[in-house]
């Protein structure tokens, strides 16, 4: 192999080692898991845009100070911009993080086992195993304001032991209520007026 060949394999590396993590992430943990198209697109977008701003600024002698700074910057502009649940949070991180690891440093060794590491913990930690219990959004074709009758009707659409009922709106004009809703060992069924 030439020094133009290696020199080239050493710039793209970065690249490909973070395309292949990021995919992972979100297609292969992530979607299949939640199946939200928009939060996953905004993973890979980020991600992506990340990679491309931290590779730009690797050359730079403050390459560090502006990653944390960017870091920073596009997580208050994303976090205020839609009520995330934590989960999607850890997510949103983890595919930050990856994008910065690829970007600001030379892929080595140690660099690519940081991005495994997030990869793996994420995969464990999310998991239904470990973590039975799911959060639902449910928007009800009825305004209700009890919360035992709430609890009585969320309970016939859903299968699985409900372990708490919170009313995010309750709207009397158009007759519905959006709880969100956690369910231990059980899913919503596909019925009208539920919205997973």
């Amino acid at each position: 192999m030439t020094d133009h060949e290696e020199n080239a394999v050493n710039e793209y590396l970065p690249i490909a080692v973070d395309i292949v993590a990021i995919t992972i992430l979100v297609f292969g943990i992530y979607f299949p898991r939640h199946r939200r198209a928009d939060m996953a697109l905004a993973y890979m977008t980020v991600n992506i845009g990340v990679l491309a701003v931290a590779d730009t600024l690797a050359a730079s002698a403050v390459a560090a100070g502006l990653g944390l700074g960017l870091f920073g910057v596009l997580s208050i502009i994303r976090l205020r911009s839609e009520e995330l649940t934590q989960r999607e949070v850890a997510y949103y991180f983890a595919a930050l993080a990856i994008g910065l690891i690829a970007g600001l440093a030379d892929v080595s060794p140690k660099q690519i086992g940081l991005i495994a590491l997030i990869l793996i913990v994420i995969a464990i930690v999310d998991s239904r195993h470990l973590y039975p219990v799911r959060r639902r959004s449910m928007v009800l074709d009825r305004a209700i304001a009890d919360e035992g009758e709430l609890r009585d009707y969320v309970a016939s659409f859903c299968s699985g032991r409900i372990v708490d009922v919170s009313i995010e709106e309750i709207d009397f004009v158009k007759d519905s209520t959006t709880v969100r809703v956690q369910i231990k060992e059980g899913s919503a069924h596909q019925s009208v007026g539920v919205v997973a």
